[in-house]
């Protein structure tokens, strides 16, 4: 399966938490824009000062997001994306998510080939699919 994955797929893998994304395993080719890495990380360093990790802790964490993110084929932000962000939605919409959705879009009309949405976000999640893309994961 390939699979355009959002942070927050990627993150409930990466931190154990309940609720995996059931098709994790099945996605044989993972997509995502490059923005996942910031997100990922920001998100640990704020459970890492909310949750009072240990450096141990965070270090083994910090790790396997980056070994996750190392799997993906990552797309760039470049100004190509961030039109395509710019513009009007079939439904609301943040900026990150927009990136995501753009990120998303742009592959697969560059590719021909209709990658599943993975993410945990009612929003994106909606937006994909008024875009015509099946989306995988509790929205």
């Amino acid at each position: 399966m390939i699979a355009y994955v959002d942070s927050s797929v990627l993150l409930r893998v990466a931190l154990g938490q309940p609720d995996c994304l059931p098709q994790w395993r099945q996605i044989d080719r993972g997509i995502s824009s490059a923005l996942v890495a910031t997100e990922c990380l920001r998100t640990l360093d704020r459970l890492r000062i909310r949750a009072k990790l240990s450096d141990a802790e965070t270090a083994r964490r910090r790790a396997t997001i980056l070994n996750l993110i190392n799997s993906l084929e990552l797309i760039e932000i470049d100004s190509i994306v961030l039109d395509r962000a710019a513009q009007p939605m079939p439904t609301e919409l943040g900026t990150l998510d927009a990136i995501h959705l753009a990120s998303a879009v742009l592959w697969k009309e560059s590719m021909g080939v209709d990658p599943v949405m993975a993410t945990h976000d009612g929003a994106l999640g909606l937006a994909a699919q008024a875009h015509g893309l099946t989306v995988l994961g509790a929205y």
